[in-house]
């Protein structure tokens, strides 16, 4: 029941507030609550604030529910409890805010509400935008209006917060943006704040932000309201206590608190959490007032600025954002962060003064984007059980309230990367929230002249080519694997205004792409300067203009299916023409390859993969170029992020059964330590990079075959590709229930069973021959 009640909620068209029961004319309501902010401060500088208002409930209500936002960002308490944090990333014209039912949280008599905002300014990650700081919550019933946000709200900057680790792009020599760390003085912390009995007497009065359009579409707005349209982050504790290196605390190999640490002494912890994580570090101690504490975090240790293997510490180094905490010389007193690290190692510098510090308990809280694993893959070959636990614990740490590139540098939502996360995310948790706000944020993000933006939210803008048109994909493979025809006609003027930009880029002499402004990366293949292959600065590049053609195909796609024909036409009429004379141009003949430009100078793997993708490279030549692209080691490689286009274009030649043999790149960052699968081959900067995790949709989609048949996935074709594995096993959450597989290879026969849910059809496919399958379950000997 439980499992079908989730599978409810992901495939439902009700955003998630409506699916609590709340308002769903919110943004179209009158708010009777107020932004609210902090008087006599900078609303523009940085601070962290902390906001009360106590309540008095004469009963506990079944459902209270509330709506809440901030700019930046807020963590919300409810009795000294805290039950989430927010707003969803997002811009100003669609600022997100959340929903709560509070009802668990409340008790009879005075319940005391509260939140910290905080405001990082010019140290804030580039992911995030900003207006002003400030701070809204509304009760969603009239009759509870005693609980919003206006001038009877107190308010208190918290002076013991100043910005740490500032530096981080230059201690660690490369880009870094994930905003700052955080140094807090418990002697000026206001503890206790959050509960019924402390005393606010000396708080100020919140000021009320004037903005008196705050919350419609008039004019001078400063945050147009959305309700948001995924659920709260998941937030669960465990427990940091593994030393791999100990400096001054005995013989210690494992942290048993209470651990007590003299006055006078200087002692250094590595903490080794064995895979990584994101999550917000809590340290709570006692006494050992004016101590201070340094937590340091890494994916790896270095040497020579190089992470070695992931599991070594000997004669390494740690390098990393840091927090510092000045211990007050109270009785457990927790500190934590306001925004969370992602780390395998965490290095713990404690330094006393004259009086000991008592170390109660070190802990984790994880958070992320609430994934739900309902996809599995089981095989004879044991070794793919931890790809697919490592690629999904990578696809997990890399989804917050957007999906992210890297958690540790970056946490930017990127096209490139997001199509596979969003593929990832359907096929093993089923859900497609996430995959509707990213593509929507993307839809925002749009330039003047038609592109979307590289990344979304940014702060900076940034255009990758390439990436709007992987925008473009992740519509089709939305309708591909989704039903739902009014969000996907939403997004149908802003396709065009991506795919016309780059027709007005084609040069009428070549009829390729001519020269292309912003950045025009494919890949960190070496050969490429800083990503972008040759031809993309001059034109005439024949992967550039490729991926158009397989764009545009796409896009012929989506709108003959919204019933624009026309349009559906021309884009056909142009990917000809392109593809063609790409063809014409580039393609050697007697090397079975094209040609990176017409010069035919310079081969990659890229150009024949999207040559074979875009179908620009005739079906019969198919599988000799694809046997070039693998065994031809002078042609630029693809890295981990074009290896799953590498694999689309296996699959396309009809040679997906080497699939299995292609898995050497991840089974290396396997035996290197790697807990998570990393941005490109060493060396590497992430270690944590969402577009290496494919393997956990290719096991499904290409070893066990599983792919929508027909747009919506209601008709599935099951084509297994085995390579040289004799037996697997693969079920995957579907709109409309489960599908489940399993395949036996014998020496003589195979043996399929095959489950697909209710009101779906489909087709199994073995070496060119072809059953039909109906709903539920059936089984197929060969």
């Amino acid at each position: 029941m439980k499992t079908l009640l989730y599978f409810l909620l992901i495939f439902s068209n009700l955003s998630w507030g409506q699916q609590l029961g709340i308002n769903p004319d919110l943004t179209q309501s009158k708010w009777t609550a107020k932004w609210i902010s902090c008087p006599n401060v900078s609303r523009k500088a940085y601070g962290v604030y902390h906001f009360r208002k106590q309540i008095d409930i004469s009963s506990i209500p079944s459902k209270y529910i509330i709506h809440v936002s901030a700019d930046n960002r807020y963590r919300l308490f409810i009795n000294g409890l805290s039950i989430g944090y927010g707003p969803a990333r997002g811009d100003l014209y669609h600022w997100n805010f959340e929903s709560f039912d509070i009802a668990p949280y409340l008790k009879k008599g005075k319940n005391t509400i509260a939140a910290t905002v905080w405001n990082m300014a010019e140290h804030a990650a580039v992911a995030q935008i900003s207006q002003e700081t400030g701070f809204l919550l509304q009760s969603d019933l009239p009759e509870n209006k005693a609980i919003d946000s206006n001038i009877q709200w107190k308010v208190s900057q918290d002076i013991a917060y100043s910005p740490c680790s500032t530096d981080n792009g230059a201690r660690l020599w490369t880009y870094m943006v994930v905003g700052p760390g955080d140094r807090i003085d418990g002697n000026k912390y206001p503890w206790d704040w959050q509960n019924e009995n402390f005393d606010d007497t000396n708080w100020a009065k919140a000021i009320e932000i004037d903005s008196p359009h705050s919350f419609g579409y008039g004019s001078d707005n400063k945050w147009t309201l959305m309700p948001s349209t995924i659920p709260l982050m998941e937030e669960t504790r465990f427990s940091l206590t593994n030393i791999r290196q100990n400096k001054g605390l005995n013989d210690v190999k494992k942290l048993e608190f209470p651990i007590s640490i003299p006055p006078n002494q200087k002692i250094t912890l590595l903490i080794d959490n064995l895979v990584e994580t994101v999550a917000y570090p809590e340290i709570t101690v006692s006494g050992g007032k004016a101590s201070q504490i340094k937590l340091t975090y890494s994916e790896a240790l270095f040497k020579n600025r190089e992470k070695q293997n992931r599991n070594d510490i000997e004669g390494l180094e740690i390098m990393g954002n840091y927090d510092i905490f000045v211990a007050d010389g109270g009785k457990s007193r927790v500190f934590s962060t306001l925004w969370y690290k992602a780390f395998r190692y965490v290095e713990i510098e404690i330094e006393t003064q004259n009086e000991a510090l008592i170390l109660e308990k070190f802990d984790g809280i994880y958070t992320g984007y609430p994934f739900k694993e309902m996809a599995s893959f089981k095989s004879n070959d044991q070794s793919m059980t931890d790809i697919w636990k490592v690629g999904w614990r990578t696809a997990r740490l890399c989804a917050g309230e957007t999906y992210f590139d890297c958690p540790y540098y970056e946490q930017l939502q990127y096209e490139g990367d997001t199509r596979i996360q969003a593929l990832i995310s359907l096929y093993v948790s089923g859900d497609d929230r996430l995959m509707k706000k990213a593509i929507n944020d993307f839809y925002l993000s749009r330039v003047a002249e038609g592109l979307t933006q590289g990344r979304y939210p940014s702060h900076r803008t940034q255009v990758i080519t390439p990436f709007s048109l992987f925008w473009v994909s992740m519509l089709y493979d939305f309708m591909m694997h989704r039903k739902d025809d009014a969000f996907l006609k939403k997004y149908s003027t802003a396709i065009k205004g991506v795919l016309d930009w780059h027709h007005d880029k084609i040069n009428p002499k070549s009829n390729m792409l001519g020269s292309l402004p912003w950045w025009k990366f494919v890949d960190w293949a070496n050969e490429f300067k800083d990503g972008e292959p040759e031809g993309a600065i001059n034109g005439n590049s024949s992967i550039l203009t490729l991926q158009y053609v397989y764009t545009l195909e796409q896009a012929a796609s989506i709108f003959e299916y919204l019933g624009d024909n026309y349009q559906a036409n021309e884009y056909r009429k142009t990917a000809k023409t392109l593809s063609d004379n790409s063809f014409k141009q580039c393609f050697n003949l007697s090397k079975n390859l094209m040609a990176d430009t017409p010069d035919q100078k310079i081969y990659s793997q890229h150009a024949s993969i999207m040559g074979v993708l875009s179908g620009s490279i005739p079906s019969s030549l198919h599988q000799k170029v694809m046997t070039e692209v693998l065994n031809d080691k002078s042609l630029i490689q693809a890295t981990f992020y074009y290896r799953f286009y590498l694999n689309q274009a296996l699959k396309k030649a009809g040679m997906a059964n080497l699939y299995y043999g292609a898995l050497t790149p991840w089974r290396d960052m396997l035996k290197m330590g790697l807990s998570t699968f990393a941005e490109k081959p060493e060396p590497t900067r992430s270690d944590c990079h969402a577009w290496s995790a494919s393997p956990n949709y290719d096991f499904l989609a290409t070893i066990c075959g599983i792919m929508p048949n027909s747009i919506g996935f209601d008709d599935i074709i099951i084509a297994p590709a085995l390579g040289e594995l004799t037996t697997i096993e693969g079920n995957m959450p579907h709109p409309k229930g489960e599908i489940k597989m399993k395949l036996t290879k014998l020496k003589n026969e195979i043996i399929a069973e095959i489950t697909i849910p209710e009101n779906t059809k489909g087709k199994f496919v073995w070496q060119n021959k072809t059953w039909e399958l109906k709903e539920g379950f059936q089984k197929i000997i060969y």
